[in-house]
């Protein structure tokens, strides 16, 4: 691991000591998690995004569509 130096406001700094004690992890450890679900978070924006400009560059035909709904009638109502 590295070491890094980050700045942050007194008012985030003690609700990431409280957080921390919570979780009983230490403040290192929270600042990590978050910044991985922070990067996991905005990795499945992306690739909803990429989703929604390939439909909409690409709409679905009507008989795609219809494929699609045939497959779905064995679902329970």
């Amino acid at each position: 691991m590295e070491t890094v130096q980050i700045v942050l406001d007194k008012k985030l700094l003690v609700a990431a000591d409280r957080a921390a004690r919570r979780s009983k992890v230490n403040r290192s450890a929270l600042v990590r998690e978050a910044l991985r679900e922070h990067l996991r978070r905005m990795e499945m924006q992306a690739k909803e995004d990429r989703d929604r400009e390939g439909y909409r560059s690409r709409p679905q035909t009507k008989d795609e569509s219809e494929i699609w709904e045939a497959e779905a009638e064995w679902l329970p109502e």
